[in-house]
């Protein structure tokens, strides 16, 4: 399927291959978990400097912005810059912040979700630019901030308070160079049950808030046996994910306990239907069931607040942005990519699901490696990524034509 272009585009990013692989590598070097992004996030702006873009900037949360071009058609591609913790050092059998090559690879926390994207999306841009930027184009990359622990909320900031609203966004979460058109939404939520306390050696004076919770995690085991399905995103589910009790000692019952509930939702599932069907739980009782609300502070020391809610969404497999991007992957790699969706939660829950921009993803790196201590991406991969990064605008440029002409038609209209 490889065309002459796609093979031309292929051999530039051979020749950036160096700078591709040390950029991510000095990213994997500088620790990023949310809200603690900044050193990391100016590593980013430096490179995208010295890529001689438009224009390179901070939004008001510390996610890096760059613009290339000014056409009528905007194209946002974006990777976060932050990453989860490593947990225990010695689980690791390297150092996760070395950034280390081995087997043409290079390893380490952030090495999947997604400092790869970061790394190819700029190179690509700056291929496309060596190549001659298309006049129809306008486009964004972010490298976005507090993804980690709060997906959307970076590009609902972008669009809503920055004023860029793209016509097409391209996410850098790991598709192993698949294109991906949706996601299952999620949310979080607790149910605590309240009892009275009293001291371990009188327990029949108290009324333990454990034990007035454990039918009601078995009640939520059972729940997730009846879900929603759907052919494309899969099932719905819903697991205990955490637990937690007050008691005024280790010798005393227990006065409240709360489970936290990490609900996935499939097509037809809301966080309404979620949340009722909570309520409805047998042996629910008293028991009290709230959404989570996200709030914390940005390294700019900008506040965020949301609930911790995030739609469903999914983009149809015959609308332009899908073919367009397919169709740039398909000019650089042997075979069709293949079409699918990702099992986890994206930035698309506001560009798409909120939103409603048209929204997929194309990235190196296999999914069920994020967040594990065997983080790594093959630089084949990278490589190949940043190469058809580089034909994205121009598959999609074709739209800007009929977007100019319509404009034209209603002006003389």
């Amino acid at each position: 399927m490889a065309t002459n272009r796609g093979a031309a585009a292929l051999a530039s990013a051979r020749s950036y291959e160096e700078r591709i692989v040390s950029f991510l590598r000095e990213m994997i070097a500088i620790p990023a978990e949310s809200g603690r992004e900044e050193a990391r996030c100016r590593r980013v702006l430096a490179e995208y400097r010295a890529l001689g873009f438009d224009e390179v900037r901070f939004d008001g949360l510390g996610t890096v912005v760059a613009r290339i071009g000014s056409g009528p058609v905007a194209i946002l591609m974006d990777g976060h810059v932050d990453c989860v913790g490593v947990g225990d050092l010695a689980a690791w059998d390297f150092n996760p912040f070395e950034g280390k090559v081995e087997d043409w690879a290079v390893w380490g926390r952030g090495a999947v979700d997604e400092l790869p994207a970061i790394a190819a999306m700029a190179y690509g841009a700056r291929i496309l630019a060596d190549r001659g930027w298309p006049d129809a184009i306008t486009l964004y990359l972010t490298a976005s901030v507090m993804e980690e622990d709060c997906d959307g909320a970076c590009m609902l900031h972008l669009v809503e308070q920055e004023k860029i609203r793209p016509d097409f966004v391209v996410l850098g979460e790991p598709t192993d160079l698949g294109v991906y058109r949706g996601q299952r939404g999620r949310l979080e939520a607790t149910i605590t049950t309240r009892g009275r306390s009293a001291h371990g050696a009188h327990a029949h004076h108290g009324v333990n808030a454990l034990y007035k919770m454990a039918p009601i995690i078995a009640d939520v085991e059972k729940l997730n046996t009846r879900l929603a399905h759907d052919d494309f995103l899969g099932t719905g589910s819903v697991i205990v994910s955490h637990i937690a009790c007050t008691t005024p000692s280790l010798n005393a019952v227990p006065d409240s306990a709360t489970i936290t509930i990490d609900r996935r939702l499939t097509v037809g599932e809301t966080e309404e239907i979620a949340l009722a069907e909570l309520r409805a739980l047998p042996h629910l009782g008293d028991a009290e069931v709230e959404l989570l609300e996200y709030d914390a502070t940005s390294w700019t020391g900008a506040r965020v607040q949301q609930p911790k809610s995030y739609p469903t969404w999914v983009l149809a497999e015959d609308h332009p942005l899908v073919r367009g991007v397919a169709a740039a992957a398909a000019e650089v790699l042997p075979e069709p990519p293949r079409i699918s969706r990702w099992h986890f939660s994206t930035n698309g829950v506001a560009t798409m699901g909120v939103l409603g921009i048209p929204t997929v993803g194309f990235a190196p790196g296999l999914e069920e490696l994020a967040h594990t201590t065997q983080e790594h991406v093959g630089i084949d991969d990278l490589v190949t990524a940043a190469a058809v990064y580089s034909l994205i605008p121009e598959a999609l440029a074709t739209v800007a034509t009929t977007k100019t002409q319509r404009h034209e038609g209603e002006h003389k209209g």
